[in-house]
């Protein structure tokens, strides 16, 4: 697959999924909405150019550089990985139900329970709030926990929630790395 898809290639991601990249007893399990359109074509997470994602673990200390998605098995060397709320691609997380917000919040609980990270980091509030029924969640450490690991709830790497800034997700990001020492 190319690195910048076709139109034709987008299109046909629509409903794909793509590998998780996880492992056991990892520091920090971050967990996606869902992947988009891009990730579903390329076969990587956080893979569209504009998202924040990659350069706020960069900038935030978790990783010595910034990685390419593409790389994105090289988290595991640094006790990170990544799994999504929802397994299948859309457009725009808004293509999602609250039925399927509930379930992957169901899912998520089991795959935590299951690998046991230290820490699990929602990137996407609005996605929590309707996973686990918590209307009110911030950005931030959480009070509840999902099968006994700490919650993080990160703001949303999209280049669509502007009002974060590269600077301010990177300061959010390194809070939560401070969190994990």
């Amino acid at each position: 697959m190319p690195e910048r898809p076709t139109r034709e290639q987008l299109a046909a991601a629509h409903g794909r999924t793509i590998d998780d990249v996880i492992a056991p007893g990892l520091r920090v399990l971050f967990c996606g909405i869902n992947p988009g359109l891009y990730s579903g074509a390329t076969g990587h997470h956080f893979a569209r150019p504009g998202n924040r994602f990659w350069p706020a673990l960069h900038r935030s200390g978790f990783t010595p550089r910034l990685l390419a998605p593409s790389e994105q098995a090289e988290l595991l060397d640094f006790g990170l990985g990544i799994t999504n709320l929802v397994a299948r691609t859309t457009a725009r997380a808004d293509e999602l139900t609250a039925e399927e917000l509930r379930a992957g919040g169901v899912a998520l609980t089991k795959k935590v329970a299951r690998y046991r990270p230290g820490w699990l980091a929602v990137v996407g509030i609005t996605a929590y709030r309707a996973a686990f029924g918590r209307p009110k969640a911030v950005v931030g450490p959480q009070e509840d926990q999902v099968s006994g690991v700490p919650v993080w709830l990160l703001p949303n790497p999209s280049g669509l929630n502007a009002h974060w800034t590269p600077a301010t997700l990177a300061e959010e990001f390194a809070r939560l790395r401070a969190a994990t020492r």
